[in-house]
């Protein structure tokens, strides 16, 4: 069984090793599949973007651990999601929304019943004590119906939304911005006007769409479709998030040409 570990939490600290052997004490036979410790500190929206980007290349049975918790310790809760055949275990704090965004049939369980959970429970470690245990008792066979009550009310971030003209153009914002400097928009193919098209976004204009990275002028700005499926902004050899100012969250809008 395939355990994958997504947080915030760095590698200079002991965190990620203890998260570890919580779930191989449990589960022995686990892959252990690190996506990224290197989430920037308590940023849930990062984290959701990320979990979004890969799940769906992991196979069926897959259980995600994903620790990005500022609000460890509060009555937040701790939940695991059913969604596409995979699990997710985590904080209900708008980790796993754009998730269940995407997955419309998925479930939700509160982990209200703690008999899977580490003893005693760590008031500001809840990823070793409480998710980490439970990911691997999930990994080691059990079902989440076993380890909580379902619940209809999971945290959601604000929706990605795109927002049409009658004129063609559609009007999104900045999804997430990689550590290339890659600004990911909420656009989408289907968001796309058929034929050319302009992007505006940090008070530029980008006309040029490109397969790849390379071969693009110097300091040029352009779009190119990314592997999460949304249109990107980018860069060669450079950051577009610093050379146009934008950051997560501003506005781009798509024109027909």
């Amino acid at each position: 069984m395939i355990v994958t570990l997504l947080s915030d939490f760095g590698t200079a600290d002991y965190y990620v090793a203890a998260m570890k052997a919580a779930v191989l004490a449990r589960a022995p036979a686990a892959t252990l599949v690190d996506v990224t410790h290197e989430v920037p500190p308590q940023d849930v929206a990062a984290g959701a973007f990320t979990l979004l980007a890969l799940y769906r290349d992991f196979p069926p049975g897959t259980v995600h651990l994903a620790v990005v918790d500022p609000g460890v310790g509060s009555e937040r809760r701790a939940v695991v999601v059913e969604a596409a055949g995979q699990r997710f275990v985590g904080p209900d704090n708008g980790l796993f929304g754009r998730v269940l965004d995407r997955e419309p049939g998925a479930r939700v369980f509160h982990l209200d019943r703690p008999s899977a959970f580490a003893h005693p429970v760590s008031t500001t470690f809840h990823g070793r004590d409480v998710f980490a245990p439970v990911a691997g008792a999930l990994a080691g066979g059990a079902a989440a119906a076993e380890l909580g009550t379902e619940v209809h009310d999971p945290v959601r971030l604000e929706p990605i939304a795109v927002r049409r003209a009658p004129d063609g153009s559609a009007a999104g914002a900045v999804l997430h911005v990689d550590r290339f400097g890659n600004c990911v928009t909420t656009l989408r193919p289907g968001d796309a006007p058929e034929g050319a098209f302009t992007l505006e976004v940090g008070g530029r204009e980008v006309r040029a769409l490109r397969r790849h990275y390379a071969g693009a002028p110097p300091g040029e700005p352009f779009a190119i479709w990314g592997s999460a499926g949304f249109l990107e902004v980018s860069v060669d050899g450079a950051s577009a998030a610093d050379l146009l100012g934008v950051r997560r969250g501003d506005p781009v809008t798509l024109r027909p040409a």
